[in-house]
């Protein structure tokens, strides 16, 4: 793997391995772009098949939290952790606060939280060593489950791409195929089925599966969620689900979901269009966590109140997407880009001015 050839080719600024034998960890660290500010972003636990496997996550993930941060017009850059191990048997206190000794030792130029394979308690670990992070428990002064502010964006995510679709932001009767029922699916198919929707879901899960089942929702396997007749397709787990594979196996009007990088390249955001799927580019969708984990950080405090106040500005901004795609005849994933890039050029000139 080219590694240096990859960081130019997406504008990454750092990428940090590390390791340490007795805890038996091995993590990297992506710094994207600190354009707008510290780098920001989860930590993630998985068991990749391959270390290459393990650096092409990181850096989609970190360059994903630039866009993130951008849109959602927070003064932060771009990060991410992915640590290599199972979550189920590597979670350890010795792993986690050896991680946030390195963090700690960048000195503020990049702060975590939680993200896929992770908890909040295992920050409240790591905050024993750096005070760089985020979603912490309420009772340790921070947010809380971070799931909540991103299920919430992304229930309004789908009712602005059906104003946007159907003229109107009525879920009632509306059928949705939720795929993944974890921290942030459940909560999301909770927020629909208040709002009349009918849900279909999958999960590789059973606990997941039993709570779909619970409040009503229809259950079929993981791979036959692409199947689904449906307006809605919403992605709640990994990413790269809209791929060269499945591209031709949608049913559905719009694709909506919270997990990161929904599209496995940027080609599938205008395969979509062409066949008239409405996509809601997910790093706004999804952005209710890092919205938390940023106003932890504000001077007076967190406050619950205003991040589901910032969360309601998701379902403005996928309008104001939607309708500059059409306007210059581009793919909504372009148009979320061009208006991050926009403000990350705006604030890169204003950087310079300012030393002199």
């Amino acid at each position: 793997m080219d590694i240096f050839a990859k960081m130019q080719e997406h504008g990454h600024e750092q990428l940090i391995f590390l390791q340490e034998n007795k805890t038996d960890l091995k993590a990297i660290i992506g710094i994207h772009n600190t354009v707008l500010g510290p780098a920001l972003g989860g930590c993630r636990m998985w068991d990749y098949d391959e270390e290459e496997d393990a650096i092409d996550d990181v850096l989609r993930l970190s360059k994903g939290m630039t866009y993130k941060a951008g849109i959602s017009g927070e003064d932060f850059g771009g990060g991410k952790t992915v640590i290599w191990g199972d979550p189920e048997t590597h979670r350890t206190e010795g792993l986690f606060r050896a991680l946030g000794r390195y963090i700690d030792a960048l000195n503020g130029r990049y702060s975590t939280g939680t993200d896929v394979g992770t908890q909040p308690e295992d920050f409240v670990l790591m905050r024993k060593e750096t005070p760089y992070v985020g979603a912490l428990p309420k009772e340790y002064g921070g947010g809380g489950d971070s799931s909540v502010p991103t299920a919430y964006g992304t229930f309004l995510g789908i009712q602005a791409s059906c104003k946007y679709k159907y003229n109107s932001d009525d879920l009632k009767g509306k059928k949705i195929a939720i795929q993944g029922l974890g921290k942030v699916g459940l909560k999301l198919a909770r927020h629909l089925k208040d709002a009349g929707a009918e849900l279909v879901g999958t999960d590789v899960v059973e606990d997941n599966i039993e709570a779909g089942k619970k409040i009503g929702m229809e259950i079929v396997e993981p791979d036959e969620i692409y199947d689904v007749d449906c307006d809605v397709f919403s992605p709640n787990a990994l990413g790269a689900v809209v791929n060269d594979d499945t591209i031709n196996r949608f049913k559905c009007d719009i694709i909506c979901g919270a997990a990161n990088n929904i599209l496995a390249e940027a080609k599938h955001g205008k395969e979509l269009a062409n066949k008239g799927i409405l996509y809601a580019p997910d790093y706004i969708v999804n952005a209710g966590g890092l919205i938390l984990v940023c106003d932890e950080m504000e001077p007076n405090g967190y406050s619950e109140e205003r991040v589901l106040k910032k969360c309601e500005e998701i379902y403005n901004k996928l309008l104001k997407v939607f309708k500059l795609a059409d306007e210059e005849n581009i793919t909504t994933n372009k148009a979320a880009d061009k208006l991050v890039e926009e403000r990350i050029s705006t604030i890169e000139v204003t950087n310079t001015i300012s030393k002199y």
